[in-house]
């Protein structure tokens, strides 16, 4: 059995989800999940589509040309199909924090994640023996300011070579250069805490501490040019009082980073997320 995920977007139209479903009937596909969403402001259709095939001579190749060629022609459509067998491959990028390390690392251990990990990178060596006591290459590379485009090619390399999909800031103290960002647009997710209001500088929770701050948060996004911009793929809160002290907030943020970031790596590792215009359609 072949197994196929469809993600499409284009102008809204008739007759769109007919079309697509009776080509799938057609080639012999039985659908197993379908979605849809129109943005009724922008006119747009987006839809996710899961699909098994049982005849042993399907090919996902030939699907993807008649696809193309009957339907994403005709509606002028944006779309991309996956086939469930491939495990899309993630790289771990951190520095000093071992959190929401040590949290994917075990999801990933426990079968959680739908992916593979080919290596970690790192400007430091504090998080070397965690990646070593999971069997996991890591890859020293420091960044300074003298460095920087060295250090990028370095990452590049190992990038390309292993065939990395999506790479996975896990609190990398680091801002990623353009480059790296044009290489992989919206396949580097971010993750970072989500104050209401917000506060800056090296110490946010104890900024939030004296302010007396109600609610903390996180938030994971890609990456984009404008620093932390990018489109959201998930966000969560938790309620603080004046009974919490600044290592209680700081402990509550680190387990919202953690639980966002995995649901954001989840997301994406499973298709589920759609950009248009800075902004995500999260399909259930």
């Amino acid at each position: 059995m072949t197994k196929i995920t469809i993600l499409i977007h284009c102008k809204d139209q008739p007759n769109i989800i007919a079309s697509v479903t009776n080509f799938i009937a057609q080639k012999g596909g039985n659908i197993v999940y379908i979605d849809q969403h129109v943005d009724t402001e922008q006119n747009i259709f987006f839809m996710r589509l899961e699909s098994e095939f049982l005849a042993t001579a399907f090919s996902t190749e030939n699907f993807k040309v008649l696809f193309e060629e009957t339907l994403a022609n005709k509606f002028d459509m944006k779309w991309r199909i996956y086939s469930l067998e491939i495990k899309p491959k993630m790289a771990l990028f951190v520095s000093k924090y071992d959190h929401c390390l040590y949290d994917l690392l075990g999801r990933y251990n426990s079968g959680e994640l739908n992916l593979v990990i080919p290596f970690i990178i790192s400007n430091h060596l504090d998080l070397k023996p965690i990646a070593d006591s999971f069997k996991i290459p890591f890859y020293h590379i420091p960044v300074t300011k003298d460095n920087k485009e060295e250090a990028e090619n370095k990452q590049l390399e190992l990038l390309e070579k292993h065939g990395v999909n999506f790479i996975v800031l896990a609190r990398y103290m680091q801002i990623v250069s353009e480059k790296l960002i044009h290489k992989f647009p919206n396949k580097i997710i971010n993750i970072h805490h989500s104050f209401l209001p917000a506060f800056v500088g090296a110490k946010p929770y104890h900024s939030a501490y004296k302010r007396g701050v109600k609610i903390i948060g996180a938030t994971s996004h890609y990456v984009t040019q404008e620093l932390d911009a990018g489109p959201i793929i998930e966000q969560d809160v938790t309620r603080v009082t004046h009974t919490h002290s600044i290592n209680d907030l700081i402990a509550k943020g680190r387990d919202l980073e953690k639980i966002v970031l995995s649901n954001a790596v989840k997301l994406h590792a499973n298709r589920k997320v759609m950009v248009y215009n800075n902004k995500t359609i999260i399909f259930s």
